[in-house]
């Protein structure tokens, strides 16, 4: 019950553990295509580049931010944790100027704070953590976008503790970039960087950067695969792509409306009962995400030896990080996950603190 990697379908594994084949054998390129064409529908566009290959969630910020913003340029980052703090240090390694808007752990920055930042100088892109999976705190992503969709910056959102758990709206918020990984509410295997790129995006790489710093995670080495996925560049990871259009093909099945209900009825059976035992989420109730919870443990409580009685009875939970590691603990609801894994987590949660 980790907040990533979330429990994978035994219908994603068998997908998974089919024969590895070549990535232009007929199979493979049908469904490569199809998965394309999924995530596409999932992030809700009509336009949209997508993109699908080997890597991480933070090799696709990597890809976004080379691509997108040159050295010497400035990038905003709306930061409300760890992993938003991390868009700092990818942007370090490229050179690449930027300021550091961030909330106090567990808010959200509200939107008059960034209407303020944007007013003091130019910035080539805007990048936000839409749930930032070490505070549980979802962004106001509409908030922002009603903001961003009259000016010039590229709109960077990073889904990858929301992608297939909260809604997305790639073309209504004119996002540039929607990124995102597997691992979590899509509840496929790790290993997989995928990414939505606007055309405005695009005409940005290919007419005002020129030459990028970086040789695999350049878009236009990938465009031509993407738009023909029996051509080469890179051999993409075969077995991880049926896997993931599996896992697309059940969130498409389940519905998007359907599924984005089901993980707000998950989050809150999990907060029910963990108000029932007595703990306190750590996020503040205005910006919750439905996909986990960090909870605040009780006064005395040790984590490690918590989180160790929790595993005992079956139920692995995650530490928090950064400024609250110790203090609170982080538990994943999404995904596969269903009212069995609640109730389960829940039960264990009252045994290791002595109900039971």
């Amino acid at each position: 019950m980790i907040p990533g990697p979330t429990p994978v379908h035994e219908r994603v594994l068998r997908a998974l553990a089919q024969p590895t084949v070549s990535h232009q054998f007929p199979a493979f390129v049908e469904a490569y295509t199809e998965c394309l064409s999924r995530w596409r529908t999932i992030g809700q566009s009509t336009s949209a580049q997508p993109f699908v290959v080997s890597g991480s969630g933070t090799f696709a910020m990597e890809m976004a931010l080379v691509n997108l913003v040159a050295p010497g340029e400035r990038l905003l980052v709306v930061s409300h944790g760890f992993f938003g703090d991390r868009w700092e240090q990818i942007a370090a390694a490229f050179g690449i100027e930027c300021d550091l808007l961030r909330a106090d752990w567990g808010q959200a920055v509200p939107n008059e704070k960034l209407a303020a930042r944007l007013g003091t100088r130019e910035y080539s892109a805007v990048a936000v953590t839409h749930v930032d999976t070490s505070t549980g705190t979802e962004a106001p992503v509409a908030s922002y976008a009603a903001l961003l969709e009259s000016r010039k910056e590229h709109f960077i959102l990073d889904g990858v503790c929301a992608t297939a758990g909260i809604d997305e709206r790639f073309d209504d918020w004119h996002l540039d970039v929607l990124l995102t990984g597997a691992q979590k509410a899509f509840g496929a295997p790790p290993g997989v960087a995928i990414q939505l790129v606007s055309q405005r995006a695009l005409e940005t790489r290919r007419k005002k950067r020129g030459p990028v710093s970086a040789y695999n995670a350049d878009w236009l080495r990938w465009l031509p695969i993407m738009n023909d996925p029996s051509k080469y560049f890179s051999t993409p990871p075969v077995n991880q792509v049926f896997a993931l259009n599996e896992a697309m093909g059940m969130v498409l099945e389940e519905g998007l409306p359907a599924r984005l209900a089901r993980h707000r009825e998950l989050a809150a059976s999990m907060r029910e009962g963990l108000a029932a035992a007595g703990l306190e989420l750590f996020t503040d109730a205005s910006c919750r995400a439905d996909t986990l919870s960090v909870v605040l443990h009780r006064e005395g409580v040790d984590d490690a030896s918590f989180r160790a009685a929790m595993a005992e009875r079956g139920v692995v939970v995650a530490g928090a990080l950064g400024p609250i590691a110790g203090k609170a603990f982080r538990v994943g609801h999404m995904g596969n996950i269903g009212p069995a894994e609640i109730e389960r987590t829940l039960e264990a949660l009252r045994g290791a603190l002595g109900g039971s």
